[in-house]
């Protein structure tokens, strides 16, 4: 269990009333590691208690293993937990984690780093610094709007060149999106998976270069979905095994962490890659 987790207290209330665990309260950083020693001790299915960071960390340790991952979605976001409609109350999630079903879910890695979710290049790395400077001051959804409004007064744009299918692509753009499965950018679902989607890599990027602009291009996906604005100068779109980024920046976004990798940045689509515990499907 993360201990910074955003419930961890009623994460741990929840394991406690519903028993059958044993439980480890960790710092983040040291998650990785803890999930290596009890598969080494022969653990096989191993619940972890925390939000879609926590998670990444995990699948990264969990990375050639046989064991099942279960979820209690407890951090501020839990993009992932939400995508495989897991219950979000805890003491639920405790449960299934002991009585579920586990199914292969599709992952990506970036050069050697697994993640689940999505992946980004650009203005998303800018927030995140931004509203982690504000987060202590003004608390975490104050400094995420005061963070956002800056960066559309002031849209950083960096230049990449993308090979797609092996066709070299160069933008200079505020943002490269990559997510795990086909994504849908159409309001209420704004950034989920789309329902029996297409597998594979979502890579969108965004063509305007002026934060106004990103911000139209953002509202109008939210309006129209991601087709309509990917048929638009504003956007490029495509789902695809693989691709190549290249590009001055190290720091990018992983599951909503921000990390370093060396580019060329390489991501590839790795089909069932993680077993997850979800609800058991009832017998017919």
């Amino acid at each position: 269990m993360n201990s910074r987790a955003g419930s961890a207290a009623g994460a741990r209330a929840a394991l406690e009333a519903t028993g059958g665990f044993e439980v480890r309260e960790l710092e983040p950083s040291t998650l990785a590691a803890q999930v290596r020693e009890v598969l080494r001790g022969g653990a096989r299915r191993i619940l972890i208690a925390g939000g879609d960071g926590s998670i990444a960390s995990a699948a990264n340790a969990l990375a050639g293993q046989h064991a099942e991952l279960a979820l209690l979605p407890c951090g501020t976001l839990n993009h992932l937990a939400k995508d495989l409609a897991l219950p979000l109350d805890l003491e639920l999630a405790a449960r299934t984690a002991i009585e579920g079903e586990a199914v292969p879910v599709d992952a990506a890695v970036v050069n050697d780093r697994i993640f689940l979710n999505t992946s980004s290049v650009g203005a998303y790395v800018s927030f995140v610094r931004a509203r982690e400077r504000l987060e202590r001051r003004l608390g975490y959804h104050v400094a995420s709007i005061v963070a956002a409004a800056r960066l559309v007064v002031r849209m950083p744009t960096f230049r990449v060149s993308l090979n797609v299918r092996g066709v070299a692509r160069e933008y200079v753009t505020p943002l490269v999106f990559i997510g795990v499965g086909e994504r849908e950018l159409k309001l209420p679902s704004l950034g989920a998976r789309v329902l029996n989607g297409r597998p594979g890599l979502h890579v969108m990027v965004v063509r305007r270069r002026s934060g106004a602009r990103t911000l139209a291009t953002a509202l109008a996906a939210a309006a129209r979905g991601v087709n309509a604005v990917a048929k638009t100068p504003a956007m490029d779109a495509f789902v695809v095994e693989s691709c190549t980024i290249t590009c001055r920046t190290h720091r990018i976004a992983v599951d909503g962490e921000l990390v370093t990798e060396t580019p060329p940045l390489h991501f590839r689509h790795v089909p069932g890659h993680l077993h997850i515990v979800v609800p058991r499907t009832p017998a017919h």
